[in-house]
């Protein structure tokens, strides 16, 4: 018998065809024991630890972490006997333990191509080689940017004339008294032409401002002085013959749209899963919303003296409790509510798994509290506790979030009144829980500033009325109206 092992990617529940490798707990060369956590995989339902199928050392990981693999696919070998010395053979695809490893003076030899702008290998500029670069004889690789050459011209230089000739065509000119005369500098040897600079005082002043050399322009004015343009074309690295450019205003800032500016994510794991129920549930049960607006001034009142007891204080306790057990409640009043449409029947189930959508990094799951309507306050508080921190934690199991009833969606953390929601697949019901506000309301008699809450059911029309969905969503709003005596007169 072999021993190498591999050992495949399971199926972690309800037939799941993929999971994506989040994390390796492991590596090559470590020592294993039965059950050890080795890898932490994402499939569409939850991210789960894998263990060990068996002890020994790791002899190769066959896929690196992010990417996604089949079920049934090899992900890892193990030698259950590394005691019994090096393996000469193998036929499992893991690396030998007698392979030669490379030398540190091969490895050094090893240059790294670059990935953006390489050149072909023996092109010049490209890899030689040894790990030299491919350059010219005689020619060394470049090490200093390139300079800009002054350009030269066949014509002789212009004399310079009198001042009062330096008008360009076309402009009001001035008495000569006040025309600003270009000022004229001689050029230094081996200058653009060997002769004066002609320019006038602003453009001298743009030169200067931009770091230009005039001395290493060619003027397209008159009398070939240098014009502002000849200064922005050098500053901005064009050439003497280019076309003059517009330039634009300092503060325009020109936009760019393209892939430079966009993020893509890939739609995978839990996100791709909840895309697919969501589309498959908003186009096959004709939903319907209703909305309830409830003063829950009591409610919170009630919660306040529960918190105060000595057997509550380690508890938590929020407003989504008494609406869960609202929901349970109502559900006994109006047990069609938790049911499924199957076709051909209607699946009415005498259990409640209450389902509470929670959202976590890798996007939006809905784990359920299993026969949700047989616990207690006390333990339906502490399931819901365990259940949302496991949520946060990214260590939910698929069976947590197999086999949901009915759910509650609490939009109210993130300040929202309220929501249309849509029915996970296989429900008829989902309430959306809103913010609870201090507002103005109406009791008795008199505006006053009381704690109110709104409520959104969206329950599919195929088995739920609207004479059956009203009435659920009154008992939930008569409940956390007054919990205490909805508690006394429903139990």
């Amino acid at each position: 018998m072999s021993r190498i092992k591999e050992f495949n990617l399971p199926d972690l529940g309800e037939g799941l065809a993929e999971g994506e490798i989040l994390a390796w707990l492991v590596k090559v060369g470590d020592v294993i024991e039965l059950n050890q956590p080795i890898v932490e995989v994402e499939t569409a339902k939850a991210a789960v630890e894998i263990p060990a199928k068996w002890a020994g050392q790791v002899q190769a990981i066959f896929h690196p972490e992010g990417s996604t693999v089949e079920v049934g696919t090899p992900i890892i070998a193990i030698d259950t006997d590394p005691g019994a010395g090096p393996i000469e053979a193998s036929t499992t695809g893991a690396p030998s333990a007698a392979l030669p490893t490379p030398s540190a003076a091969s490895l050094a030899a090893v240059q790294v191509a670059p990935a953006e702008g390489a050149v072909e290998p023996g092109l010049i500029g490209g890899p030689a080689p040894g790990g030299r670069t491919a350059v010219l004889v005689g020619y060394g690789p470049r090490t200093t940017a390139a300079k800009r050459r002054p350009r030269r011209t066949d014509t002789p230089p212009t004399p310079p004339r009198a001042v009062d000739h330096a008008v360009v065509v076309g402009d009001k000119t001035p008495p000569a008294a006040t025309i600003p005369a270009p000022q004229v500098h001689d050029r230094p040897n081996g200058g653009g032409g060997g002769g004066p600079v002609l320019a006038k005082p602003p453009v001298r002043k743009l030169a200067k401002d931009l770091g230009v050399d005039l001395a290493t322009l060619t003027g397209s004015g008159p009398l070939g002085s240098i014009t502002r343009e000849d200064v922005q074309r050098a500053a901005s690295g064009a050439t003497a013959a280019a076309e003059p450019l517009a330039v634009p205003a300092p503060t325009a800032v020109a936009a760019s749209f393209g892939a430079d500016r966009e993020q893509r994510i890939p739609v995978k794991g839990v996100r791709k899963l909840t895309a697919e129920n969501m589309s498959r549930s908003a186009f096959t049960a004709p939903h319907v919303t209703e909305f309830l607006t409830v003063d829950v001034t009591r409610a919170m009142k009630a919660l306040d003296r529960l918190r105060n007891r000595r057997e509550w204080r380690d508890v938590r306790v929020s407003p989504l409790l008494l609406v869960a057990k609202a929901v349970l409640l109502a559900v006994r009043r109006h047990p069609m509510v938790n049911s499924s449409w199957a076709g051909d029947e209607i699946v009415v189930k005498d259990y409640v798994n209450l389902g509470i959508a929670a959202a976590t990094e890798r996007g939006l799951i809905v784990p359920n509290i299993k026969d949700a309507g047989r616990l207690s306050l006390r333990e339906l508080a502490d399931a819901m506790t365990d259940l949302v921190q496991t949520a946060k934690a990214g260590k939910t199991s698929p069976a947590d979030m197999s086999g949901g009833t009915l759910t509650i969606t609490n939009v109210g953390v993130f300040g929202v009144d309220t929501g249309t929601p849509i029915l996970p697949p296989g429900e008829s019901a989902i309430l959306a829980f809103g913010a609870v506000r201090e507002m103005p309301w109406v009791h008795k008699g008199k505006v006053r500033p009381r704690q109110v809450t709104t409520l959104g059911l969206s329950f599919d029309h195929r088995i739920i009325d609207g004479e059956l969905g009203s009435k659920f969503l009154r008992d939930i709003g008569e409940f956390l109206a007054d919990p205490e005596a909805a508690l006394l007169a429903w139990t």
